[in-house]
């Protein structure tokens, strides 16, 4: 059986070049905005991310790589940073610096506990301490069903 069609929506994420990579950004610009949570399930993403993507198309701010990270900073909540190529009036940007190692998952987010044991292990085997964890949302949960592949990048800054 063939590949499902592209979607309209996300891209199709190919894996490779985040497979245990090591990546430096110098003021990587993002959109950051904030999700409620109840025990690290979002309750309004789909709200926040229409309201986001829709001030990135406005300001004509997408770029060519599709990025958005999570910092699930506390189990109520998470900050969301969506990559873009400038300024986009109306939201709260943010730069981010550092060298991160990355590491690519598939399945679905309840094994992210092992994911984060699985990243650790991988960064001790590296001789590297996590100094904070970026979660790497590559499609939505619409475009992962029709693609079969729920991919999730974890960013570790070193």
């Amino acid at each position: 059986m063939g590949e499902q069609a592209e979607t309209g929506c996300c891209k199709r994420f190919d894996p490779a070049p985040w497979q245990e990579k090591e990546v430096t950004w110098q003021d990587k610009l993002f959109l950051k905005d904030h999700v409620r949570s109840f025990l690290h399930i979002p309750l309004n993403m789909d709200q926040v991310m229409t309201r986001d993507l829709k001030l990135i198309e406005d300001a004509k701010a997408f770029g060519s790589e599709q990025l958005m990270l999570s910092d699930e900073k506390s189990l109520w909540g998470s900050d969301i940073y969506i990559s873009v190529v400038k300024e986009v009036p109306g939201a709260t940007m943010e730069k981010i610096s550092g060298t991160f190692l990355t590491k690519v998952f598939e399945g679905p987010f309840k094994n992210i506990g092992s994911w984060i044991k699985e990243m650790k292990a991988y960064m001790s085997s590296k001789g590297k301490e996590i100094k904070k964890l970026y979660f790497g949302y590559t499609t939505c949960p619409a475009c992962a069903k029709a693609y079969g592949k729920n991919y999730v990048v974890l960013l570790a800054q070193v």
